[in-house]
């Protein structure tokens, strides 16, 4: 069967693009490409695209593998881009991505497009972990293994974004070229972070770079929200049916989708507020927002869901007690926020609760599973710091946190039947987090201290609110002996 490509995309009778894709010049940059930029900002692109066309072409980079590019390239940059609200899909073929460099492959190429003085915008989906910091203290992390080969390396041949975009600032620097660095990621102030680490790291191997970055570049805050699962076989098989050819780069998503940006651009920007992103001074109201309703719920889903036997978000949804933890959590979770002027918070909350009982998505447990300890911070501990000096109750975090220590185990739920087979633990600080739990295990002894005592992840969490960090303990020790659903019932008000 033919492959989705400039060839074959008259055949199809699904919305693509309007505009001569042929006469489109770049003007982004985003590191990387995975499936939630294609379908989160290169969505919005190829809409501004649409309406107004401009120089805002994508050339994507992958700093890690060629898998996108190996999607895309035969298909000359397009894919489709399929919307399912559960009952209904809508197929769309995005024309915005004009190419993809895979940063291990071609650091040199990828270090000058970035300094290319026609790119006015470099934004980045890099993951959590991708900026290598502390997660505790924001700050960039000197000892991890990137950033100690980026020190030497990252004129030729960096490792990570920072050492990507320090190359590009010094290059810029010769030529006086502003830039916007847009960070997409779900960090809290995710524009202040990438400030910190990238100056951090020009500081140290250019000094007298320092003073041209804080003139000529901005680092907006940003808040974005779609939920993009990753795409399984029987999707790809089903659009490959529907579509009569092949693409291997499609996305599926949820019809919702916001983008709140920082109006601070260094210079030119795109008009992406013309086709539904909002430019405001303040992104933080919105950032927390959605960082501990969506991000923070998504999180107590995958943890407790999983190890109670659900393998998506949808299933955990069916489960009574669950979606009540879920809204209790949200109601827990507002009280830590300060809602923006005119926002329907409670109809916010409800979209939120439709959103993760969307069948079709199926999005995995374990996917959102990932990486725990770069997301704990900014989703629940964040709340569980205001609560506390709030004199609330914070016994539903509690809850959680004890279901992620559980989790560390690499175990699901068995209730006195023999263990079940082990799953990977995929997290940054895996081998430490599991390190500590076997440890404990072996001496009988709870892991919940040795793992509160991670000061990256926890900073002095357990010094400052003992009592609450014993009530994480005491939860874990029934979450171990009893499972997640038995617990829950046990701790709800009947």
């Amino acid at each position: 069967m033919q492959r989705l490509n400039n060839a074959t995309l008259p055949k199809l009778s699904v919305s693509a693009p309007g505009y001569d894709r042929a006469a489109l010049q770049a003007g982004i940059v985003h590191l990387g490409i995975g499936a939630f930029h294609r379908g989160h900002q290169a969505d919005y692109t190829d809409k501004l695209l649409n309406r107004q066309g401009g120089d805002w072409g994508i050339i994507g980079a992958s700093l890690r593998s060629a898998g996108v590019r190996d999607q895309l390239q035969p298909q000359d940059g397009l894919y489709c881009l399929v919307e399912n609200d559960g009952e209904t899909s809508n197929i769309k073929v995005i024309g915005a991505i004009q190419s993809v460099l895979v940063g291990p492959e071609q650091p040199s190429q990828l270090i000058d497009v970035l300094s290319a003085p026609e790119i006015k915008v470099v934004t980045l989906t890099i993951t959590e972990k991708g900026y290598c910091h502390d997660p505790a203290s924001g700050q960039i992390n000197w000892t991890h293994p990137d950033i100690l080969w980026d020190l030497e390396h990252y004129q030729t041949a960096p490792k990570s974004a920072i050492g990507y975009l320090v190359a590009a600032l010094e290059k810029r620097q010769g030529i006086d070229a502003a830039v916007t660095l847009l960070s997409c990621d779900n960090l809290s102030h995710n524009g202040k972070l990438l400030q910190n680490v990238v100056s951090a790291f020009a500081q140290r191997v250019r000094p007298s770079l320092l003073k041209w970055l804080q003139a000529h570049v901005t680092f907006p805050c940003s808040m974005v929200d779609r939920i993009v699962p990753a795409v399984t076989d029987k999707e790809r098989q089903a659009l490959q049916a529907r579509l009569g050819l092949v693409d291997e780069g499609a996305v599926v998503t949820e019809p919702f989708s916001q983008w709140v940006i920082e109006d601070s651009f260094a210079g030119d920007k795109p008009d992406w507020a013309a086709v539904g992103a909002m430019l405001v001074d303040d992104v933080a109201p919105f950032e927390d927002m959605k960082l501990r309703l969506l991000n923070g719920s998504h999180s107590m889903i995958a943890y407790l869901g999983y190890l109670a036997g659900y393998d998506f978000v949808h299933e955990v949804m069916t489960n009574e007690h669950m979606t009540v933890l879920i809204k209790d959590y949200m109601n827990l979770a507002t009280d830590t926020l300060t809602v923006p002027d005119g926002f329907d918070i409670d109809g916010y909350k409800q979209q939120l609760l439709h959103r993760f009982s969307n069948a079709s998505l199926n999005h995995r447990t374990s996917q959102i599973a990932q990486d725990g300890s770069q997301k704990i911070p900014q989703r629940w501990l964040a709340s569980v710091r205001t609560l506390l000096s709030q004199k609330q109750d914070a016994a539903l975090l509690a809850f959680a946190l004890a279901g992620w220590i559980r989790y560390l185990q690499g175990t699901r739920d068995t209730l006195g039947k023999p263990p079940g087979e082990h799953f990977e633990i995929i997290d940054p600080l895996s081998a430490t987090l599991t390190s500590l739990v076997k440890t404990e295990q072996q001496t009988s002894h709870s892991p919940v201290k040795a793992i509160l005592g991670v000061q990256s992840i926890f900073g002095n969490l357990l010094q400052e609110q003992p009592e609450w960090c014993a009530q994480v303990d005491d939860l874990h020790q029934a979450i171990t002996a009893h499972g997640v659903l038995k617990t829950l019932r046990q701790i709800q008000p009947r």
